[in-house]
């Protein structure tokens, strides 16, 4: 029997995500059938509501902008052989840092306000991670356990301050709104094509995390020793990494990236900060990750396909109303089952076709090669 042989990056990152997803979207048609709907049209209303118009684009990018962030965050503390379940919180926390400093600055320049509330939403974000990285590292504390605790935490401190220590004179647990010359741009302000959609500067913000996050795995020192805590940390010890700085710093990175939805959201969009306002985006990107298989490219694929599935569920309960806006949530469900859960099903399957491409059977002998 033939060694396994390993499958290309893009059949592992691109084809096999894709065909989990093709079988997601296959079983979610039957699920409209069930319900006396066509499936068909479900699809395309669906498809034309996230892609059709510029105002659907617009608002797919939105939501994949979110999803880039909190998809690595949980992707860079992965490589390094944790699992990061507090992007969450640490969102939540970072929108705190980002619209103090959004509203300090508002009467000045959007550049002000855009840069300021950056870096105070990256500084929040990594410094609520880092506690329960630091628990990890010298206590021993599992870091699911602990992220997930601090998910609760920061939305129990969130509340309290948004209630009784930062909310607007006569408003309802929010702030104020930024001013006017404070407010960052929307990408619909250059381009008519994104009128009426949130799609904001910060969009661009995520394609540059998408390229830093690259580098910084691939092609740095800090990230080949990510890299090897990850993979073997027995090995990692023995070649002189300190895992208690790898798990801190790391944590730290992931954490400043998820406190760049903080930017997207809060100061891009609503403006001002509302109870909630991740609106579960945190947890979306553990799924973003893992189907994205933790790279960039998988990453920024994963966050473009549940940017689509929120905004063209709008648009399928707009057009069909029979169709039970649920059906959207069972549809990213089985995204999630097929993309995690059941990730490597087709693998097998894909090994023996490459196998056969790379090794192709031997030619059968002729009449006169046997008689010989």
């Amino acid at each position: 029997m033939s060694a396994r042989q390993p499958l290309p990056n893009w059949v592992t990152i691109v084809l096999m995500p894709a065909l989990n997803v093709l079988l997601a979207f296959i079983i979610g048609g039957l699920a409209v059938a069930i319900i006396g709907e066509n499936p068909l049209t479900a699809m395309w209303a669906l498809f034309y509501g996230a892609f059709g118009t510029g105002m659907g684009w617009g608002f797919t990018l939105h939501y994949a902008t979110n999803f880039i962030f909190t998809g690595l965050a949980v992707a860079i503390v992965f490589k390094a052989g944790m699992f990061n379940i507090g992007g969450e919180g640490q969102a939540y926390v970072a929108g705190l840092g980002a619209i103090m400093v959004a509203l300090w600055l508002d009467q000045t320049h959007w550049v002000f306000v855009l840069f300021g509330s950056t870096i105070a939403a990256m500084m929040m974000g990594s410094l609520w991670a880092i506690i329960p990285a630091w628990l990890q590292a010298k206590r021993g504390s599992h870091i699911v356990i602990t992220t997930i605790m601090f998910n609760f935490i920061a939305s129990a401190f969130m509340s309290y301050m948004l209630a009784q220590v930062i909310t607007a004179p006569g408003a309802n647990a929010e702030t104020r709104t930024i001013a006017e010359q404070g407010r960052l741009p929307l990408l619909s302000d250059w381009f008519d094509a994104f009128q009426y959609s949130p799609l904001n500067i910060t969009f661009f913000f995520g394609i540059a995390a998408l390229i830093f996050t690259y580098v910084l795995i691939w092609r740095t020192k800090l990230g080949y020793k990510i890299r090897t805590l990850g993979a073997n940390p027995e090995a990692a010890r023995y070649a002189g990494i300190s895992a208690v700085y790898v798990i801190i710093i790391s944590m730290a990175i992931a954490g400043a990236m998820a406190g760049l939805m903080a930017v997207n959201e809060a100061v891009g969009v609503q403006k001002r900060l509302v109870v909630g306002y991740v609106h579960g985006f945190g947890f979306v990107g553990i799924a973003v990750a893992f189907m994205g298989r933790s790279h960039p490219v998988g990453i920024a694929l994963a966050a473009l396909l549940f940017g689509a599935l929120y905004q063209g569920g709008q648009e399928l309960a707009f057009e069909l109303p029979a169709v039970p806006s649920d059906l959207v949530v069972v549809i990213q469900a089985l995204v999630i089952l097929f993309t995690g859960a059941m990730g490597e099903m087709f693998r097998p399957l894909l090994e023996r076709i490459f196998a056969r491409r790379v090794n192709p059977a031997p030619e059968a002998p002729t009449t006169a090669e046997t008689e010989a």
